[in-house]
């Protein structure tokens, strides 16, 4: 956290780091099995980024997690994903081509954006890990140096290159996400070609190859928008497994106030007061990003009190 926006009050979604990576553990074979073999481990299925989740008696939603002993077979697709340092419990997460069938009727298969908002940090930070863990997996099993079909290592964190010798490690896309605001302390929001009328929210895009982090905030509010950027202060970041982006948040101050939106990833944009917002939100003549996304947090900051909340998805 750096700046003068202080988010602790209400920490990100998604960032709350709960349980010890141990990543030493992952090439230490024997280890691993003797912590798979524990009674106390956990495992959950992963696919497609789905996995299985249960309401609770009081209101609350948690992973379907079971002893290693009862979870479904997949040696080649078991990924440690760390220990709870309160409790020692090691936790893996098995990645299979279909989520295992429930017979009590209890459970159901869920994403991380319909979700993460719901399941407590442990729990969420380990559907984060292991959504970030399939996706790279399902599209990075062949060498990129080579063409051979690699294999997997270190506990689903390394895939091996057997023809010559290359690792690869899982991939993760710095995107940076950005509430610009005026000399009015009026707010730029978009809404993306693709979106449902009055969906707005903050600006956003990839950071190019070369590129710092604040030159990319410029250059996407003035591709996107047409709006020139002076200072760029760092907020938060928030890992985005979507499929594989990590979020830098940040506010930026705009030193131009006209408008001209690309037309190919924003349909419109709008400068907004607070008075404007918040009768806006109130008419339902825009609707405010959705549940666990850092724009939604970046908004509030400046808003100054949380957003009507919608769902759990979206950015």
């Amino acid at each position: 956290m750096t700046g003068r926006f202080d988010t602790t009050a209400q920490p990100v979604a998604l960032t709350h780091a709960v349980v010890d990576r141990a990543a030493h553990h992952r090439q230490d074979e024997a280890w691993l099995a003797a912590a798979w073999s524990h009674p106390s481990t956990r495992v959950f299925v992963v696919s497609g980024g789905q996995v299985l989740v249960q309401d609770t008696d009081d209101g609350g939603t948690e992973l379907v997690m079971t002893p290693a002993f009862d979870a479904p077979e997949s040696e080649m697709h078991r990924y440690f994903l760390g220990i709870d340092p309160a409790d020692g419990v090691r936790y893996f997460a098995l990645q299979k081509d279909a989520l295992p069938g429930r017979m009590d009727d209890e459970a159901r298969p869920a994403g991380l954006r319909e979700v993460g908002g719901l399941l407590s940090p442990l729990q969420a930070g380990l559907m984060v890990h292991a959504v970030a863990l399939e996706n790279w997996q399902r599209l990075h099993r062949f060498c990129s140096r080579c063409g051979e079909r690699t294999v997997i290592a270190a506990a689903g964190h390394i895939r091996r290159c057997p023809a010559c010798g290359a690792e690869h490690y899982p991939r993760t896309d710095p995107a940076v996400i950005m509430l610009v605001t005026d000399d009015e302390d009026r707010a730029l929001l978009g809404r993306q070609v693709h979106w449902p009328e009055g969906r707005f929210s903050t600006l956003a895009g990839f950071v190019e190859p070369g590129e710092s982090l604040e030159a990319a905030v410029r250059r996407e509010v003035l591709e996107e928008a047409g709006v020139v950027v002076g200072d760029v202060e760092y907020v938060a970041s928030q890992p985005w497994p979507f499929p594989s982006s990590l979020m830098l948040g940040f506010m930026a101050q705009a030193t131009s106030s006209v408008i001209t939106v690309d037309g190919e990833e924003i349909h419109e944009a709008r400068w907004f007061s607070r008075e404007d917002l918040r009768a806006a939100f109130e008419s339902g003549e825009v609707l405010p990003p959705f549940g666990i996304s850092i724009a939604a947090r970046l908004i509030e900051l400046w808003y100054g009190k949380p957003l009507p909340r919608q769902g759990a998805t979206g950015r």
